[in-house]
């Protein structure tokens, strides 16, 4: 049960909901992955409006990577050039792990569609199709959905994953029709009939003119069926453009209701706040179904702070890393992303290759006996990554958030309350944070205060602080 009470009215700082250290990483860890320590400073000052503003507007605005020379490459010219076609695929996702890191908003809704508008990456195996696949995203995930939505049904790697450029006049293909009313705009068994699935995989005939592995895939006169449709009671001579235009024109309410539903899920609470879900609903309908202006809406609304919303959303693998790797501002080590990648493909979320046509199920799927034990091994492996490169990286983090101090009480607690969304339960489970931190330094070195951050020690101790904060079941919410 969702026990908030407030709706998308715009949040208001106030002395029952101040706009405080704890708001700003919530808005942070949901928007994106987690504030580093200037991100909050930055915040505090500038307050709720103007911080949401500024992260989502340098979201949209940012421009994308340069494309690698590989970019329009089919499968000859990477033979040719001597360029490992796996290898390039990896890339890609090392470069998104990069920019997850060092930003962070785009690349968490850049995740949800990828777990929404769903291809794997084997079906076709081609790092070209995924490139294009991955700019698609970038370029219409704040924007217009239903050009987002036009655009995916032509894309190759959609066109590969779901059967389209099979699909043709002669031997009807139905498997993206299927899923692109169940799956992608109105949710199972809602507005749509099997008729109408049969009907619309015909408008999405002929996108056939494929003649080479990873090459493009062209519009085939040959293979469109050029007669009449009926789906959802109206008749045309339908193609995959004006398909879609009819789907959104008939059953718009109801893609709005399911779209927002998921958004809510992925940003707010897996139980669902139906008047807020049909307040954004309406909001998208509004707007002409563009994305950007119900994100800025949630985000900026009483309803997204209230604390019944806070430390509710089990982290995904890919919010374990990045979040640890962004707070910190760890981000910068050797190895990180091919490290990083696998750990997180071990933990059940291999980037490119999610678990079917419906993704990710995500929340409590995340965590079982292997996985969190997964878990732990990835922090572990992690926290001494970090302190193995460098043994001034975490002193120097410590320094920052308790301005130098040489208590271990004050480190511990801030650096416990730093990454768990909603602190500890109880003060014992803060006083174990506290003497893991203080290792083996004997006792009278505390109590004189002569142990400080600068000690030799200090790097090793906070990297037992952070693998026993990591094996936490509250650091494991988001």
């Amino acid at each position: 049960m969702n026990c908030a009470t407030l709706g998308l009215e715009t949040y208001v700082p106030s002395e029952e909901q101040p706009w405080d250290i704890g708001r700003v990483q919530h808005l942070y860890r949901r928007a994106g992955f987690g504030a580093r320590p200037a991100d909050i400073s930055q915040a505090i000052m500038d307050g709720p409006a103007a911080t949401i503003n500024r992260i989502i507007d340098a979201a949209v605005a940012r421009e994308s990577r340069p494309d690698p020379e590989w970019a329009g490459w089919d499968h000859d010219e990477f033979i040719t050039n001597e360029v490992d076609i796996f290898d390039s695929f990896i890339s890609l996702y090392y470069n998104w792990i990069d920019d997850a890191i060092a930003y962070g908003v785009r690349e968490k809704l850049s995740l949800f569609w990828q777990n929404h508008l769903v291809t794997i990456y084997e079906t076709h195996s081609c790092p070209t199709y995924q490139l294009q696949y991955l700019k698609l995203i970038d370029q219409y995930g704040f924007g217009d959905y239903r050009e987002f939505v036009r655009e995916m049904t032509k894309t190759p790697a959609m066109l590969f994953f779901l059967n389209g450029f099979e699909n043709n006049r002669e031997n009807p293909n139905e498997n993206y029709a299927r899923e692109l009313f169940e799956l992608f705009t109105l949710g199972e068994n809602n507005g749509y009939t099997q008729e109408d699935i049969v009907e619309a995989s015909r408008a999405l005939t002929g996108w056939n003119g494929w003649t080479s592995y990873c090459g493009s895939v062209d519009w085939a006169d040959w293979g469109y069926d050029n007669t009449d449709k009926t789906v959802f009671g109206r008749t045309g001579n339908f193609n995959y453009s004006s398909l879609i235009d009819v789907l959104f024109e008939e059953r718009g309410e109801l893609i709005a209701r399911f779209i927002c539903g998921k958004l809510y899920h992925y940003y707010v609470n897996k139980a669902v706040n139906e008047d807020v879900v049909e307040a954004m609903a309406q909001t998208f309908v509004a707007n002409d179904f563009q994305i950007l202006p119900v994100l800025r809406e949630l985000f900026s609304s009483a309803h997204f702070f209230e604390a019944t919303n806070v430390g509710v959303l089990i982290k995904s693998p890919m919010e374990v890393m990045v979040s640890f790797l962004r707070q910190g501002d760890f981000g910068d080590f050797e190895n990180r992303q091919g490290w990083g990648l696998w750990s997180v493909a071990n933990m059940g979320q291999y980037v490119g290759h999610p678990t079917d046509v419906a993704g990710w199920k995500g929340d409590r799927a995340w965590i079982d006996s292997n996985r969190l034990t997964l878990r732990w091994d990835f922090i572990d492996g992690f926290s001494w990554g970090i302190h193995n490169a460098s043994e001034t990286t975490y002193p120097d983090f410590a320094k920052l958030l308790t301005d130098s101090s040489n208590a271990p009480q004050v480190i511990a607690r801030t650096i416990v309350d730093y990454f768990v969304p909603r602190g500890l339960v109880s003060e014992t489970a803060y006083e174990t944070a506290i003497d893991v931190l203080k290792w083996d330094i004997p006792s009278n070195y505390y109590d004189t205060g002569e142990w400080n951050l600068n000690w030799d020690t200090a790097s090793w101790q906070l990297t037992l602080l952070l693998r026993h904060i990591g094996r936490m079941p509250e650091a494991q919410l988001s």
